[in-house]
């Protein structure tokens, strides 16, 4: 019999984290008075563009108040979790941090986008699959070519979490100058779930080597089900009752995503995705990330070297956790970081 093994990772705390989740859940996209992001340095554009399943997604373009002519912009990529990276009370946790001290600090556009069903967007979340995602992010990085005072032949990419991995899909041909991946992987997601789940396992003073092994292996069963044969957790548990022990989760989806979200992560060939990357890639990553570990973010980096020498860089932040947050608070080391590394980028 598997033991139970995932009744922690539902908790609210960890499932949180677990998303990549910075912040609390977006506001009621029907409030009439929402409060707004105000930047000392740079103003803010609200803006729309719509997905091909006809989602209005809604888009928060920053333009540096000193610039004149054209300037280079930094196109950020989401988070897995129904979170709003729109942030009114400022920096409320890491990744926040990161919006706003690029936004403040870097003297470039920025563009973020909410996704179907997150703060004033169309759609539901919760329903919405990673290939909807993509295409409302694709709509997102074309519209850039509207804003007069944006430098298209300047455009970084910088992706968050399960944004990071993704990233290169985005842009269809157009050209970027470089990715900044934060917290993220570059492996198959099958190999980031079970890794995740013996990280999550190892950690529980309770259980013995054994039967993490004994854990694992029937996990490795489970998830090739679900991410490889394509059956939602339900179907799976009513094949094999004995596994009622294995999930805690919802029978149709995960951490508050549809299955099929994780299914076409699974499809997705990031070794092949980013062996094609052929400009500068800077990838981060904090030495206290359980969420993603080493071995996920460094593949980015290990793939765009081994067909590009010298094009990607990986670099750790001490004691940084998923967010870059060290120790609660978040660290004062990555946004310089990431603005000094894209200025050594540009001509």
């Amino acid at each position: 019999m598997i033991p139970t093994i995932l009744r922690a990772m539902t908790s609210a705390a960890v499932f949180s984290t677990l998303l990549g989740s910075p912040h609390a859940s977006a506001q009621d996209s029907k409030s009439v008075e929402r409060p707004r992001e105000k930047f000392q340095n740079s103003e803010v554009i609200y803006d729309w563009v719509s997905d091909s399943h006809g989602n209005r997604l809604r888009t928060f373009l920053t333009r540096p108040k000193a610039s004149s002519g054209k300037v280079p912009v930094l196109f950020f990529v989401g988070w897995l979790s129904c979170d709003s990276v729109e942030y009114p009370q400022g920096e409320t946790d890491g990744f926040g941090a990161i919006f706003w001290r690029l936004i403040e600090s870097s003297g470039f556009a920025t563009l973020r986008m909410d996704k179907p069903g997150v703060g004033e967007s169309t759609g539901v979340c919760e329903k919405t699959d990673y290939l909807t995602e993509l295409d409302g992010y694709r709509a997102a990085f074309s519209s850039l070519a509207k804003y007069p005072f944006v430098d298209s032949g300047r455009v970084f990419v910088v992706g968050l979490s399960n944004g990071g991995g993704t990233s290169p899909l985005i842009a269809q041909g157009r050209p970027v100058r470089g990715y900044v991946v934060v917290s993220s992987w570059g492996r198959t997601w099958y190999e980031h779930m079970l890794e995740n789940v013996r990280v999550e396992l190892t950690g529980r003073a309770a259980m013995d080597a054994g039967k993490i092994n004994q854990a694992v292996k029937g996990l490795g069963e489970f998830y090739s089900l679900y991410l490889v044969q394509k059956m939602t957790p339900g179907e799976i548990l009513k094949q094999h009752p004995e596994w009622k022990g294995l999930w805690h989760d919802e029978p149709d989806g995960q951490y508050g995503r549809p299955a099929a979200f994780y299914q076409q992560l699974e499809d997705l060939n990031l070794g092949e995705t980013w062996a094609a990357v052929d400009v500068p890639v800077l990838v981060l990553r904090g030495t206290a990330d359980t969420i993603m570990s080493r071995s996920d973010s460094a593949a980015v980096a290990e793939t765009v070297n081994r067909t590009h020498p010298g094009r990607a860089e990986y670099v750790e932040i001490p004691d940084g956790d998923h967010l870059l947050s060290v120790r609660g608070k978040p660290a004062d080391t990555v946004a310089p970081a990431i603005v000094a590394w894209i200025r050594k980028q540009l001509p």
